[in-house]
């Protein structure tokens, strides 16, 4: 019988130099905006790191074989594509990995694509890489925010030129059907576009009858234009340690992406190896436990927050970072507003949206329950 991890644990963060929580620091304020969870890590993970402690020696550090069977054989099992390990480029983050993207791609001063609403240091990489960002309008399929297909497809054709991609959808939650990815697919191939896509959020996938496609498995040829990033971090209550890789199939692209990093982003450190191969080899049950547990909270906060008169939350397909439309409150700074209230969230003018909210719910149901009161208690206090 599988063990039975406590999602509903309250655990006290204050006095640990979280970035999350000393944001608000001696304030009434619950701290739901930066994308990590509040959850204790799966117990297989933090015995591998306090196994790793006892050695005393913490020097640089490759990736293991072990790490490296894992990851291909994770490509295979769950989207049937076979990568080789050559493929694999290990680095501290994706933002640094987008970066990369951009620098070794194309020229300075091309256009570089990204959604129209999207995580922030995904639009801001083409600015820190002489490029432009050009966003790509967003649009509604079944609820669900996609970037506009139709009007990518207009655009003139640039040999080397990049878009940053995000699927799942951060913020906004939308897992992309086989169809969008064959069709943006088929879009990159005929325009000549090196697709960068940010697959984090990839196990987070809240619906059973949702799945996530990496878009470079789709074929051949997509595999040689694109750069897939994916991690344990958000998926594992890992981010602070520092652990992601890219799959980079052409080996051009695959040179550049090593070339760009050079001097720049520094080695994976030996604990963000060691968290993440135990992640891998042992942390999914763990996982489907999780994503249960969040598609509750995300069930009850769709039921509550669209009670409360002026919000409007849409269906959530994946990730834990609710996206709430608040913008038929017309306030002045929608963020101090909840903060006032006692609600700290992402502003959605970071993500291109203003009077939108992100909300992370990766924490204790006590918690999102409570954060909805004072939600609930601020918008009535308006009237």
């Amino acid at each position: 019988m599988s063990e039975i991890f406590d999602f509903d644990q309250v655990i006290d963060r204050s006095n640990t130099s979280s970035l999350k929580w000393d944001r608000y620091r001696g304030r009434d304020i619950l701290p739901m905006w930066v994308a990590e969870s509040d959850f204790a890590i799966a117990p297989a993970i933090q015995q591998a790191m306090l196994k790793r402690v006892q050695h005393p020696v913490f020097g640089y550090t490759d990736s293991s074989e072990r790490l490296v069977e894992l990851i291909v054989a994770r490509m295979q099992d769950r989207y049937g594509w076979e990568i080789d390990p050559a493929w694999l480029l290990f680095l501290p983050g994706v933002v640094g990995a987008m970066n990369c993207a951009c620098r070794s791609n194309g020229e300075v001063g091309d256009a570089v694509y990204t959604p129209g609403v999207i995580y922030f240091n995904i639009s801001k990489a083409p600015g820190l890489s002489s490029r432009v960002n050009q966003p790509v309008p967003m649009c509604m399929q079944d609820e669900r925010m996609i970037i506009d297909l139709d009007w990518l497809e207009k655009q003139p054709a640039r040999p080397g030129q990049v878009m940053l991609f995000c699927n799942p959808q951060n913020p906004g939650g939308a897992v992309y059907r086989e169809s969008e990815l064959r069709r943006l697919a088929d879009i990159a191939e005929r325009q000549e576009l090196i697709i960068c896509s940010d697959e984090i959020h990839c196990d987070l996938i809240l619906d059973p009858d949702k799945r996530h496609i990496p878009i470079a498995s789709l074929n051949p040829q997509i595999e040689q234009r694109s750069i897939t990033l994916m991690a344990p971090s958000k998926t594992f209550s890992l981010a602070g340690l520092g652990f992601s890789f890219a799959i980079v199939p052409n080996p051009e692209l695959h040179a550049g992406m090593l070339r760009a990093r050079t001097g720049i982003i520094p080695h994976v450190g030996v604990m963000g190896y060691t968290a993440g191969e135990a992640a891998y080899e042992s942390g999914d049950e763990w996982n489907r436990q999780q994503c249960e547990y969040l598609a509750a909270n995300r069930d009850y906060l769709i039921a509550e927050i669209n009670s409360i008169p002026g919000l409007h939350l849409g269906p959530l397909e994946s990730t834990y970072l609710a996206w709430i439309d608040a913008s038929a409150l017309k306030l002045e700074d929608t963020a101090k507003f909840f903060e006032d209230a006692g609600v700290g969230m992402s502003p959605g003018h970071t993500f291109g949206s203003p009077g939108w909210m992100r909300l992370n719910f990766a924490c204790p149901r006590s918690r999102v329950e409570q954060a909805v009161e004072r939600m609930r208690k601020a918008v009535e206090g308006l009237d």
